[in-house]
């Protein structure tokens, strides 16, 4: 009987490539060619122009009575937790509220049928401050994003962690949610912690 031949398995025998190998001194060139490429690219910068109500992150423009800019799952969690809309939000500010709702939401609301019925008839609420969209389509999120960001008196009222995400991003911009059968607020600078 002779001895087998072991073979070797892939897994176990993987080739490394030497300090020395000529495609690794390629690569780095390239980097280092990229990197004086940027350096010039970099001269140049456009910042986006802060406007004069923010103070560093304090936005002076909210003041009371407050605007809030209601999102269509800000409503249905509010239905949800069977609380008022206007005396809860009252009770989380300290101030009196004024909910803003735009064509967008509104559209979303009567978009979903009958389960939002409820919803709907909420929004519809003559205490409502109706707004007017000026844009093509009726995707809610992009147009309450682009609302806060041109004009900054508004309190975003919403419960979606990708709407919440993207206001997070914007300077000055609270943001009204509701949790634990009542609304929170956050980056409101005088509004008490809970």
């Amino acid at each position: 009987m002779g001895l087998q031949r072991k073979t070797r398995k892939f897994a176990q025998t993987k080739r490394a490539i030497s300090q020395r190998d000529n495609r690794l001194k390629d690569s780095d060139k390239d980097k280092s060619d990229k990197k004086d490429k940027s350096k010039s690219d970099d001269l140049i910068r456009e910042a986006p122009q802060a406007p004069s109500s923010l103070f560093f992150q304090y936005n002076t423009a909210l003041t009371p009575p407050y605007s809030v800019l209601v999102d269509t799952n800000f409503i249905s969690h509010t239905i949800q937790h069977k609380l008022d809309v206007i005396p809860t939000m009252m009770d989380c500010l300290y101030a009196k509220c004024i909910p803003v709702i735009t064509d967008c939401v509104l559209a979303e609301l009567e978009k979903l049928g009958q389960k939002y019925r409820l919803a709907l008839r909420v929004a519809k609420d003559p205490r409502f401050e109706r707004i007017k969209c000026d844009h093509k389509g009726t995707y809610a999120d992009d147009c309450i994003v682009d609302r806060i960001i041109k004009h900054r008196v508004y309190i975003a009222a919403t419960n979606d962690r990708d709407l919440k995400r993207r206001i997070r991003k914007i300077p000055g911009a609270p943001i009204m949610s509701v949790a634990r059968g009542k609304y929170v607020i956050e980056r409101l600078p005088d509004a008490p912690e809970k």
